[in-house]
């Protein structure tokens, strides 16, 4: 049975997003949150763990959210059998978007292949810089004079999606990787729930490999490298 549609205030449906976990739950809380506005154009319908234990999973349990663990170890190093029960869940979910918010596992082609343009990914930096894991470590460990996070399109390439958006911050004398992944945090929260609102808005399109954001207002400290003149 297909999931009845919710409007929101444009008249247009919402779209359906699932949040795909590996912790936490961090970015997937900012993204709820910000899904409780009547207007915001995407509900939050279901979140994936690959893993049992995430904290994640208790938070959107108590929001009220469907859940489902998917445990990659039950499928050994099967990565397609992993892919295709995943995808089985998402699309039994009816989901129009992915958000991964610290999913730690890497898609092959296919799945990618079947949500090209419809899946988000964040990453704590700014990319192109720092592409990969430990990127407060390696931002402080390299002198970096600034740090931040970056909203892109998820493709074959690791964190070489288009960028949707990203957002800056200062690195100051005597940070530690804990005080600057703090910073880099309150960004993230500000600035994936924003790239979401375009996506569900269609107002991303991808031109030449790079993201083209039209028609957005786009707030202070936001950096949009494809915004439409």
């Amino acid at each position: 049975m297909k999931a009845a549609s919710i409007w929101h205030g444009d008249g247009m449906a919402r779209k359906r997003v699932a949040v795909l976990i590996s912790g936490r739950g961090s970015n997937m809380a900012a993204l709820i949150e910000a899904a409780k506005d009547k207007d915001f154009p995407a509900e939050i319908v279901l979140v994936v763990s690959n893993r049992p234990n995430a904290g994640g999973i208790a938070l959107a349990r108590n929001a009220g959210i469907a859940t489902t663990i998917i445990d990659h170890t039950d499928y050994g190093k099967d990565r397609e059998a992993f892919e295709r029960a995943l995808q089985a869940v998402l699309e039994g979910s009816s989901v129009d978007i992915i958000c991964l918010g610290g999913f730690m596992r890497l898609f092959s082609p296919w799945f990618i292949k079947q949500w090209e343009g419809r899946m988000l990914n964040i990453h704590p930096a700014l990319l192109p810089a720092f592409k990969g894991l430990h990127t407060h470590e390696r931002a402080l460990s390299e002198g970096a004079r600034e740090h931040g996070a970056t909203v892109h399109l998820v493709t074959l390439g690791m964190d070489e999606g288009p960028i949707v958006c990203q957002a800056a911050v200062p690195v100051i004398a005597g940070d530690t990787v804990e005080t600057l992944a703090e910073r880099v945090l309150t960004v993230e929260h500000k600035i994936y729930p924003l790239a979401l609102k375009w996506v569900a808005e269609n107002k991303v399109r991808v031109v030449d490999g790079k993201s083209v954001v039209n028609d957005a207002q786009i707030p202070e400290g936001v950096t949009v490298p494809g915004a439409a003149a």
